[in-house]
Parts: structure tokens; C-alpha cells; sequence
């Protein structure tokens, strides 16, 4: 067996196929004993790249791109500089190479770990929705728009929130000075770049792209094709952009030209046009909160608060799964497949009914308590699946107003950069622009994002309000989940996050249960096969991995099975006796460098 699977033994491969337990060894491992035979070797998932996890003794960086990562080591290997200031050269950079995936027109949450203090961090960089935006805003005759004609154009852009949230966090913990971050971008973008398969494969199956001139102009040829694979690709337009940026600061985008040209291409969408004003740009602000942490075992996890679910879905999972023995299950058994999925509708039915802008909507505190976990964790049955969870009730003496359940797109773009630094900073942020190519407006060099259909399209359900309804100045629910964990010293053990829309909270727990529960090294880990439910009826096994093989078992315990393309795009860093070790997911293009 070759690349993805490289160090899973014949055992482990043939308890997956059984459905079998097996005991895990407890210390970090790679499962030796490679499996050779091509007969029983699993097929990848499509655009697979064969990685090896990286040992560094003083610091390491992680990201989607290896020119972005490359962007992060020199900030901290040349000019010593933190966690913080190799994120802000890492983000700018994946603007460039990734613009799929995040930049400047888009949003990012972080969560930042300061050594000095011993003191945890969120720096929320969500987009919001205009002063104009109004609840039936995805409505047409009483019923949702279709996907692609809310996604596509002005309607669907939020005000853009990452340059605000980089500054906020580099004010309270960056070294270097804010000019100086922008220089490996800037050097890319003005002698070019080669573009990467991933990024020649979005284009290429991007429909909508083509449709914004700016945006054809830059990604196609003459000939209307994708620029091809290794073509140097440079955008001035973006280093001008980035030189202003670097010289005035945030608000030379917010304010301004810039800000103006945003307003226009947002307002002058020829089919689908949005309402931002230059209000709204100057208006926005990052804002700085308290992460969500709880115990899995002897460990201490910490993620966002609301507006993202991901912290908190991500501590329910952990918090109902606690009490069966996953140590002792194989990675990919039977069992670890049904114990986490059981447990994934239950924490998605609470994130649909209950979890918004914490700025319009109460959030209830008792989500994550351990006696309600400890109860809703009953609801799972070792040898049945319940089909379709249902939100769980406020306990006795903790009323809570109750909101209908709503639904959004949730989608499976964004990026994850994960960065401990020399100093013992570290970093877990998550960045996105919401779709592919966002809304498909580009300007100045960059697309904006698509994230109001991040919002619930449906403003009433059962004549309940939705908790994530669209209303003016709000932020929309998020699954992104950075999660730093610590062990029973205080010392920190795990950076890890993902991109992948709603099921980023599926991906982000394999993860965890890969190196706390099953001890593995974190890149086997992160190439794990992803599997799940986001309660919509259905358990999913990823496509071209060994865990379709589990389809029948879980068809007879009453398990209704979907195989898809289920691409995550994970960064793990966990600490070790030598220091730390990184793994980036084969799904995608990223690396770790360290020393």
C-alpha cells in the first residue's frame, strides 16, 4: 500500500474490513507494518499528494499551500517574528496562490494562544450582513432560492472581515511591523506565481467564473481555457492593493478607492446585485472574545465561541463519545464509525436549533455542561443508529427561548493555517471567502465572499424565529472550528482545524480522536478516512477510502449511507518529548516546514 495509507499495518487493515476491535498502543505512532499487496491496496480520493509528517525541535508552521507555508517559516526562521505575524504573510500569500479558498475579501476567526500569559484568545473576523439585508433576503415566492442563484453575485457578499481581525490581533501580538508582512505576498504577486493542479482543477469546474470579466480575465486565456498547471501567473492589481494595505493600513481598504470599487462591483452585479454601502465597510469592526474550552479525558479543549458552532459541536461530540471506549477501537472500526456518527446528529441537531450571533441571540451556556452531554450521550445505542436527532430540551431551572431550526449552505471552501512559534505562541485560524471563488466578483485583484448564504434562508420555521436569520449588521453561523488542546500540565498538546464547510466539525474531531484516542501521528491522522452525520438522515463515508467497506454493518444497524467526496483539508501540530510534529492533509497541496 503506497502514499495515504502508508504505515497502516495488515491488522488494523483487516479489523476495518471486519469491523473488528483492536487495542490502539498508547504512544505516538505511525502503526508500522506497510501493507504491500496492490490487490487489497484502497483506491485514494481523487488529487491525493503523499505527505510525511515533519519533526521540528523550535517551531513549526502548517498551511493549504506550500508558498504561503514557505511565507510563514521566513517571517519566523529570518526575522524571529510570532505565531500572529507568520499567520498575517501566510493569509496574504494563500489570497494569492488559494484564491478558491480565503483572502481579503473574505473572513477568518482565530484562536490564539499567548505564552507569556498562558492566556487563550478568539479574534472573530466574521463577515457581516449589510444595514440593508433583511430576513427574506434568499426568498422568492415563499420559498428558498436555489443554491447557485443566491451564491452567484452581489446579493450573497458580506462585509469583509479579515484585514480588520489581522490588524486586531497583530496590534495585541505581533513582533514585526505590519509592513513587513506583506512583503513575501507582494513579491509574488508582481513576478508571478505557477498554478498549482488544485487551482486549475477549480477553475476548470467553475461555471460561474467566466461570468465576471475581471475574474476572466485574469484566470482564463484567450482561448477561454484555465490558465494551465505551472503557468507564472501575476496579478499587479492585487500588489498595489497589498502595497497601499501594508503602508496605511487596514483602512486603505476600508475606506476610500478601494472601498468605492467594492461598493460598485457589489451594487452593479448585472444579474444579482447586493446592497453594501461604504458605511458598511468603514463601519466594521473584529472583535475580540473568550474561546469555549472542556475536558475530553485528561485533556483541556478550546475552540470558538458563537457566531461559529464549531467549538461548541465539536466539545459535544468529544463530551458524548467520552464514556465508551474508543482507545480500544481500531481507527475506522464499526464501532468508532457508529459511536461518533450517533454523537454528530445529536451535537448538529443542538448547532441547527440553537446557535447564532451571539449579538442577537442568547446562547445557552448548558450546551456543553457535562450533565447534559451525559444525558443526550444516552440517546446513542452501541448497536443502532436514531436516524434523524432532535435538539435536546433547556435542563430543569435554565429556560431558554426557543428557536425554529433553520438550515444554511455551510460551504465546503476556506483554508486553515496552524503555527506554533519560537516563543511558544500558537496559532490555530481558520479563513475563508465561504464557495469556491466566493460570490465570483472580483475586483482589485481579489474575490469577494459569498457568506450571507451562510445565513439561514428561511427566516420562520414553525412559525418560530430562526436563531441564524438574515438581519442587518449580523454575522452568520460558522462551523470552522481551530481547536488548541492542552494536557493535564497546562502544556499545550494539539493544534489542529480544517476547512470544509459544516463538515469541518466532523473532520476537526477525527482528528482529535486520531492522536488523544488512537495516538497517532498526526498526519496519519489527518489522512484518515473522514466519515460522519450532520444529522440530514444519513451517515457519510468518504469515497475512494477502505471506509466504504464498513457500508453493509452500518446498513444493518439501521444507518442510511451516502459515499461522497468528503475533501477536508486539515492541519495538525501536536508536541512531543522532541519538540513538535506536524502533518498536513493529502487531500490538499498544503505542507509544515519547521526546524
Amino acid at each position: 500500500m503506497s502514499g495515504k495509507y502508508k504505515g497502516v499495518s495488515i491488522a488494523i487493515l483487516a479489523l476495518l474490513l471486519s469491523g473488528a476491535n483492536g487495542q490502539a498502543s498508547r504512544p505516538l505512532r505511525q502503526v508500522a507494518g506497510t501493507v504491500k499487496s496492490e490487490d487489497t491496496a484502497p483506491e485514494k480520493p481523487s488529487g491525493w499528494i503523499d505527505k510525511n509528517s515533519v519533526h521540528s525541535e523550535h517551531f513549526s508552521v502548517a498551511a493549504a499551500n506550500p508558498l504561503a507555508v514557505d511565507a510563514g517559516y521566513e517571517v519566523i526562521k529570518v526575522h524571529h517574528g510570532t505565531a500572529i505575524d507568520a499567520a498575517i504573510a501566510t493569509q496574504l500569500v494563500l489570497n494569492l496562490v488559494e484564491p478558491q479558498s480565503s483572502g481579503i475579501g473574505g473572513g477568518a476567526f482565530i484562536l490564539y494562544h499567548d505564552s507569556e500569559t498562558k492566556k487563550l484568545k478568539v479574534f472573530d473576523g466574521r463577515e457581516t450582513a449589510p444595514a440593508a439585508a433583511n430576513p427574506g433576503r434568499f426568498m422568492k415566492n415563499g420559498e428558498p432560492l436555489e443554491r447557485y442563484d443566491a451564491i452567484v453575485g452581489g446579493k450573497s457578499v458580506g462585509v469583509p472581515g479579515t484585514l480588520r481581525v489581522l490588524k486586531l490581533a497583530h496590534k495585541r501580538y505581533g513582533k514585526l511591523k505590519w509592513a513587513k508582512l506583506f512583503e513575501p505576498a507582494i513579491r509574488w504577486a508582481e513576478n508571478g506565481f505557477p498554478v498549482s493542479p488544485r487551482l486549475n482543477s477549480a477553475l476548470s469546474s467553475d461555471k460561474y467564473l467566466t461570468l465576471n470579466a475581471n475574474a476572466k480575465a485574469y484566470f482564463f486565456g484567450d482561448d477561454g481555457k484555465p490558465r494551465p498547471v505551472g503557468h507564472i501567473l501575476k496579478n499587479p492589481e492585487f500588489a498595489k492593493v497589498l502595497k497601499r494595505i501594508a503602508d496605511e493600513g487596514p483602512d486603505a481598504f476600508y475606506k476610500g478607492e478601494i472601498a468605492k470599487d467594492i461598493v460598485t462591483a457589489v451594487k452593479g452585479h448585472p444579474t444579482n446585485p447586493g446592497d453594501i454601502t461604504e458605511a458598511d465597510l468603514a463601519g466594521y469592526r473584529a472583535q475580540e472574545r473568550e474561546p469555549i474550552c472542556g475536558q475530553y479525558r485528561e485533556y483541556k479543549v478550546c475552540g470558538l465561541p458563537a457566531p461559529s458552532s464549531g467549538g461548541v459541536a465539536v466539545l459535544q461530540i468529544l463530551g458524548m463519545i467520552e464514556r465508551f471506549p474508543l482507545p480500544t477501537y481500531s481507527p475506522n472500526s464499526i464501532e468508532a464509525v457508529h459511536i461518533i456518527s450517533e454523537a454528530d446528529r445529536l451535537a448538529y441537531a443542538d448547532r441547527d436549533r440553537y446557535l447564532a450571533d451571539p449579538d442577537f441571540v442568547k446562547q445557552p451556556q448548558w450546551l456543553t455542561d457535562r450533565a447534559y452531554l451525559a444525558e443526550r450521550s444516552q440517546l446513542i445505542k452501541e448497536y443502532e443508529s436514531m436516524g434523524t436527532a432532535q435538539p435536546g430540551n433547556p435542563p430543569a431551572g435554565k429556560p431558554q427561548k426557543t428557536y425554529g431550526s433553520g438550515k444554511a449552505l455551510d460551504l465546503p471552501s476556506t483554508s486553515h493555517i496552524a503555527i506554533v512559534d519560537e516563543y511558544g505562541n500558537a496559532l490555530s485560524m481558520t479563513t475563508t471567502i465561504e464557495d469556491g471563488f466566493g460570490s465570483r466578483i472580483m475586483t482589485h485583484g481579489f474575490l469577494l465572499n459569498n457568506e450571507l448564504t451562510d445565513f439561514s434562508f428561511e427566516p420562520f420555521k414553525n412559525d418560530l424565529p430562526v436563531a441564524n436569520r438574515i438581519e442587518k449588521n449580523k454575522r452568520p453561523r460558522s462551523s470552522m472550528a481551530p481547536t488548541i488542546i492542552y494536557d493535564k500540565e497546562g502544556r499545550i498538546k494539539m493544534i489542529t482545524g480544517s476547512p470544509g464547510g459544516s463538515a469541518i466539525i466532523n473532520y476537526v474531531v477525527k482528528s482529535i480522536v486520531g492522536v488523544l484516542d488512537w495516538s497517532l501521528d498526526p498526519q496519519i491522522a489527518v489522512d484518515l478516512p473522514n466519515f460522519g452525520s450532520r444529522n440530514e438522515g444519513v451517515t457519510e463515508l468518504e469515497k475512494g477510502t477502505p471506509i466504504v467497506a464498513l457500508e453493509p454493518k452500518l446498513k444493518a444497524m439501521h444507518h442510511v449511507v451516502r459515499i461522497v467526496d468528503f475533501n477536508s483539508g486539515l492541519q495538525a501540530i501536536v508536541r512531543t518529548k522532541e519538540g513538535w510534529v506536524g502533518g498536513a492533509d493529502g487531500r490538499r497541496e498544503g505542507k509544515v516546514r519547521g526546524d
